[in-house]
């Protein structure tokens, strides 16, 4: 039986840099600590949301929830965890990234045996999550997250097309600006473009603590005219990057399972990526984009530049990617296994 009510436990609700969260629950208006979410067509989330933890536990009695779901392994989990134990029933977490290679929790093998499941988004975290923590295969769900393929899906061609003067191929990385993103790996790769005579334009879309790094190494490579951060987006603003772009790019030095790389490939948009985390089950190399070595400038400029110069393997390989996310990462997917995970833990409950 699919349980009726869920209540979701997260740490920083709605991120703009974490939308696989709000993407996964429904359209969601305003930013919270803790969050809770009833299944129930129509239903709408603000009226679901409680900001203090004091009324956890009581708005959670009344609400009488069949499973608590923790988004990270740090806090969100610990607070899931404790209140689960309270209301006497089970909980699962997700674990994304930070919380398995930056900051794991100290207990994460407990905290994962107390759990009546771990989720996380990749065949990678999994290997690392068992060899690491000494986690159960068998006891860890691998649901990768989704995008909503009906929303991002490539322009109309009539509109594409456009009337206006023809612009450069666009190289869009949609990323926080933070050190391991390292995207001063893409610009050391737009200044070899450059030099080589390529005609291109690169916009950055997201915001960080890198931001000013970057943008002094922007003006050390005399990047100024052909590299651009424009700052934090919300998803329209993303998803019309994606449509003006050629190329995605991702240079990460680490990743759980990179959902802007999910969005651009449902805009048939191929990308150029690192092979970091769980980079390479979503990008198939020489098919959907081409996959280059953490830290290699050279390797990824040359990769770029096969598809800047080349509007017809661009076409072929962004037709290849938007096949490949519907198929396997689309958010009706992802939804579809959650949903058969909860019913299994309830089924097993009632049991």
């Amino acid at each position: 039986m699919i349980p009726r009510r869920v209540a979701y436990v997260v740490n920083v609700f709605a991120k703009l840099s974490e939308t696989f969260i709000t993407d996964e629950l429904a359209s969601l208006r305003q930013p919270d600590e803790e969050l809770r979410h009833e299944i129930v067509a129509g239903a709408g989330l603000a009226e679901r949301t409680v900001y203090d933890s004091r009324e956890f536990l009581p708005d959670l009695q009344e609400f009488r929830p069949e499973l608590l779901h923790a988004h990270f392994a740090t806090k969100p989990t610990a607070t899931a965890r404790a209140l689960a134990a309270k209301l006497g029933v089970p909980f699962i977490f997700t674990a994304h990234r930070y919380d398995i290679y930056a900051r794991p929790p100290e207990d994460f093998a407990d905290r994962a045996a107390a759990a009546a499941a771990v989720v996380t988004v990749s065949e990678a975290n999994v290997r690392y999550i068992v060899s690491t923590f000494g986690v159960p295969a068998a006891h860890i769900r691998l649901i990768p997250c989704g995008v909503d393929t009906e929303r991002f899906r490539p322009p109309d061609q009539r509109r594409a097309e456009g009337g206006g003067p023809a612009e450069p191929p666009h190289i869009v990385c949609v990323a926080r600006l933070k050190p391991f993103k390292n995207q001063q790996l893409l610009l050391e790769a737009c200044a070899r473009l450059q030099a080589r005579g390529v005609q291109f334009r690169c916009v950055l879309v997201g915001d960080g603590p890198s931001r000013d790094e970057l943008n002094r190494a922007r003006a050390r490579l005399g990047l100024q005219r052909v590299v651009e951060l424009v700052g934090a987006a919300k998803q329209t603003e993303v998803l019309a990057w994606w449509r003006r772009a050629a190329v995605a790019v991702l240079t990460s030095n680490s990743e759980g399972m990179p959902v802007s790389l999910m969005e651009a490939a449902a805009c048939g948009v191929p990308a150029v990526a690192t092979a970091v985390g769980g980079v390479p089950e979503l990008i198939e190399d020489g098919v959907t984009g081409f996959l280059t070595a953490s830290g290699d400038a050279d390797a990824l400029a040359g990769a770029l530049e096969r598809l800047l110069c080349d509007p017809d393997l661009v076409a072929r390989f962004g037709a290849a990617a938007r096949r490949r996310v519907v198929e396997h990462f689309s958010l009706t997917r992802q939804v579809d296994r959650l949903l058969a995970l909860w019913r299994s833990l309830v089924d097993e409950v009632e049991r």
